[in-house]
């Protein structure tokens, strides 16, 4: 009967082991998924001293001359009532909020650790950095509840509208229209000037694409001729980059599943995010001490026009 030693289990990783037993010395991590680098650009200019990060939109008005309001801007050669152009500036902006994490270990576990292999510090470190990246793949999604924030997929003011039915019990021909339908949309909703770049729909739909076939030929899935035969990739020139996120499933009103199609480019929807930084190791009669921080801000919607939401699909 192999024993274990559950005290040294739980502090350092070092247990005793049967002299029969062999032990594989791989180190299997949870098996976690994060996407959010993939999915946004950051804002890199904000700083740890930084409480609040902020943003401008800036509008135009300007009239046209004579009877017509919305004419061209005519003048005489004698004009002496020339019209102007008016400026307005909105601000808007999301607090940077701290994010810290603290490794502590004592010199008896350090050691124990080393001497099978498995230093804890750096199992410490890699733990703190798995969950670094679970907090901001969540921020960047779908915000955080107790300060009120918003995140990609949930975002207030973004168009939004319900499919006609689910894509399981659609043809390949209502798919395809669907995908246009939230990608006119959007063009329409930012004046014709952005159609959006990027697609991001839940697993299950995803794996729907990859699966079926275009024809009986089965020479191609839904999903590349979804990428190349859609407004986006007429009008911009590259094929619609369309990918799975897991936080999208039920994430629509009423738990229904959501399909976002956005540009994924700072200028119109970024990220505000302070690098981890960490403070020298600090002793503490046997423990060893070492901090980390940084600053995680909320998705900055700067042309919320350029976004669109489809539940139901």
């Amino acid at each position: 009967m192999i024993t274990f030693d559950q005290a040294t289990v739980d502090s350092s990783g070092a247990f005793l082991i049967g002299e029969l037993e062999r032990l594989d010395q791989t180190l299997n991590l949870p098996l976690v998924g994060y996407t959010w680098s993939r999915d946004i650009q950051l804002r890199e200019d904000v700083s740890i001293a930084d409480d609040i990060s902020s943003w401008t939109n800036t509008s135009f008005g300007a009239a046209g001359t004579g009877a017509n309001p919305n004419g061209k801007n005519w003048i005489g050669k004698d004009s002496t009532a020339i019209a102007g152009v008016k400026v307005g500036i909105e601000r808007d902006g999301n607090p940077l909020s701290l994010w810290g994490m603290e490794l502590s270990w004592t010199i008896v576990e350090l050691a124990a650790a080393q001497q099978v292999g498995r230093p804890i510090d750096t199992q410490q470190h890699d733990g703190m950095q798995l969950k670094w990246q679970m907090d901001n793949d969540e921020q960047v999604y779908i915000g955080d509840t107790d300060l009120g924030i918003k995140g990609l997929t949930n975002l207030i003011g973004v168009t939004l509208n319900n499919a006609i039915k689910t894509w399981a019990a659609s043809t390949n021909d209502e798919i395809l229209d669907s995908v246009n339908s939230i990608l006119a949309n959007s063009w329409a909703a930012s004046g014709y000037s952005v159609v959006p770049s990027d697609l991001r729909i839940p697993p299950e739909q995803y794996s729907l694409l990859a699966s079926r076939k275009v024809s009986e030929a089965g020479n191609q899935s839904l999903l590349t001729y979804l990428s190349v035969n859609t407004i986006a990739f007429h009008q911009n020139g590259v094929p619609l980059e369309i990918k799975a996120v897991k936080w999208l499933k039920g994430r629509g009103v009423a738990g229904k599943d959501r399909m976002v199609a956005y540009t994924n480019n700072k200028k119109y929807v970024r990220y505000p995010l302070v690098p981890m930084q960490g403070i020298p190791i600090q002793y503490r009669g046997i423990y060893q001490i070492a901090t980390y921080y940084a600053k995680l801000g909320a998705v900055e919607p700067v042309y919320k026009e350029t976004l669109s939401y489809v539940d139901g699909i």
